[in-house]
């Protein structure tokens, strides 16, 4: 009886347990098509303002998994000189702390290989393809 008793109360824990766990896609403003990024009124962490006396390009729209992803370049004397992501997903913490750290990374590449051959962020894979998607269209639209 008592080695009933103890697996009963195991197995409640553990589904107790199971059940309240919380994932990144557990909110109900994670789901899927739903979602909708506002785009950002100040430049993402790690960009700067446009340069005055350059052409600036904006890429289209990335439709991602968690939202959408829309990337801004100002093209100077033939150089990518400012990288901004005009939308990004950010409809939950975990969202924002996923770019919060990989756009100041993607941004930082993009400037550092002037191009968008550069390597995605790892675990913000979806934000990175966005992102590589929006970029080339940009830079396709800049003649680079």
């Amino acid at each position: 009886m008592k080695g009933i008793s103890l697996w009963v109360l195991s197995t409640i824990t553990v589904l107790v347990l199971l059940f309240g766990y919380h994932t990144s896609t557990s909110s109900s403003m994670a789901s899927g098509p739903g979602v909708v990024a506002t785009p950002v009124p100040t430049p993402a962490p790690g960009t700067g303002t446009p340069a005055a006396g350059g052409s600036t390009v904006t890429g289209p729209v990335a439709p991602t998994r968690w939202g959408p992803v829309q990337v801004q370049l100002t093209v100077q004397n033939g150089k990518i000189s400012n990288v901004q992501v005009v939308q990004y997903p950010n409809g939950n913490s975990r969202d924002r702390e996923i770019n919060d750290y990989a756009l100041p990374v993607l941004v930082q590449d993009t400037l550092n290989a002037q191009s968008a051959d550069i390597d995605m962020v790892s675990g913000a894979t979806v934000t990175s393809e966005g992102y590589l998607q929006s970029l080339q269209g940009a830079l396709d639209k800049a003649g680079r």
